[in-house]
């Protein structure tokens, strides 16, 4: 088994490494502080190819793989975790649901854009009563002619408060329950569509997360995805399974990122006449920190190659959801403790790693529904 990555993987990692530590990280501080989408680095990101890593060039794409869009996730979640989910859901669930989903002509019109970053897009499933229990969203779309009125709700959609581009979830008949639910592609143009509260966050401030209302909001008929009522369910739950690969990318590079900089305080600062990791207790709660790590990364990867390679991916998602966002917080709060009193400073980052953790554990898929999943498929 071969564990080393290839050339042009490495070539991404420098790059978009260079990227994060030169547009990204001078700044990670204030985005945090003032809650700022740092739109402008975002858009030279896509001029690099960088957001559209794993789609086809004929869609405006770079031609990559599923890993590289990753291991780009993962480098940029070092500096700032923020940028790394809001990358990741317009990659992975908007326009991955798009790319997955869409008829040609959708995927011409749409994902050029999006992979560019010239548009920036968003993916509306959760509501106030319809988290993880998706199903029970009650978002309807009425057809009408040759247009679909949708009304609804969603709420803590990442990226919608800038986004141009969303993919809505909405029931076209609620006899049929989950099998009656659809999704469309929405722009922020149409009519009936505006953004209700901006959230206020313990992590990922600068995010921008928020409500989706849907008034009456008309959609084109030809936007339904892929044409096709009742597929919504699956097209969302299938999504969410490569998305949750993304979420992990962004909780290993964040565990990373406060790995690095507890390394480097340790070094750095003396206490009794010593380095601190010179104490051997210190040292070792380091060492049980880069193990998490390094058992994360091994599912991250595995769960991305098993995308690339066309295998099952569900399960090994899940994996590596769990495992990676559970390591992040275990590491982020190691680091602020090993920082002491300045660790619970903004003057250093690991404070801001600590509370872009948390979340890692309940978006795309709350741990315990990975344990959901990893458990039914040993039973099923």
């Amino acid at each position: 088994m071969d564990f080393n990555l290839s050339r042009e993987h490495q070539f991404i990692i420098q790059m978009v490494r260079e990227f994060a530590e030169n547009e990204l990280k001078p700044n990670a501080a204030e985005y945090d502080e003032k809650g700022i989408f740092p739109l402008e680095a975002y858009k030279k990101l896509g001029k690099h190819g960088i957001i559209g890593l794993p789609f086809p060039k004929e869609y405006g794409g770079s031609g990559g793989d599923y890993l590289s869009y990753i291991l780009a996730v993962e480098e940029i979640s070092k500096v700032c975790g923020a940028t790394g989910i809001s990358y990741s859901v317009n990659t992975s669930l908007c326009a991955g649901a798009i790319y997955q989903n869409a008829t040609e002509e959708q995927k011409k019109k749409y994902l050029p854009d999006i992979a560019s970053g010239r548009k920036l897009g968003s993916f509306g499933l959760t509501e106030p009563n319809a988290g993880t229990d998706a199903a029970a969203g009650q978002t309807v779309a009425v057809k009408d002619g040759d247009k679909y009125i949708l009304n609804g709700q969603k709420i803590f959609i990442t990226n919608s408060p800038i986004a141009e581009t969303f993919v809505i979830f909405a029931s076209t008949d609620r006899s049929k329950g989950p099998k009656g639910m659809s999704a469309f592609i929405v722009e922020k143009a149409f009519p009936g569509i505006s953004i209700g509260k901006v959230e206020n966050k313990m992590g990922i401030r600068s995010a921008q997360v928020g409500e989706v209302v849907l008034e009456d909001c008309i959609v084109p008929a030809e936007n339904l995805l892929g044409l096709v009522e009742g597929k919504g369910f699956s097209v969302g739950m299938k999504t969410l399974d490569g998305g949750r690969i993304g979420v992990a990318a962004q909780a290993l590079g964040i565990a990373e990122g406060a790995f690095e900089e507890a390394k480097k305080y340790m070094k750095e600062r003396k206490q009794f006449g010593k380095a601190l990791w010179k104490n051997q207790g210190l040292a070792w709660r380091m060492a049980e920190m880069d193990l998490r790590i390094e058992q994360a990364r091994y599912l991250v990867y595995k769960a991305a190659m098993d995308k690339n390679n066309g295998k099952p991916y569900g399960v090994s998602a899940a994996r590596a959801k769990w495992a990676a966002s559970d390591a992040a917080m275990y590491v982020t709060t190691e680091a602020v403790q090993l920082f002491g009193g300045y660790g619970f400073m903004k003057d250093y980052p690991v404070e801001r790693m600590m509370r872009d953790a948390k979340i890692t554990q309940i978006y795309e898929g709350t741990n315990e529904v990975q344990r959901m999943v990893i458990s039914g498929d040993i039973f099923k």
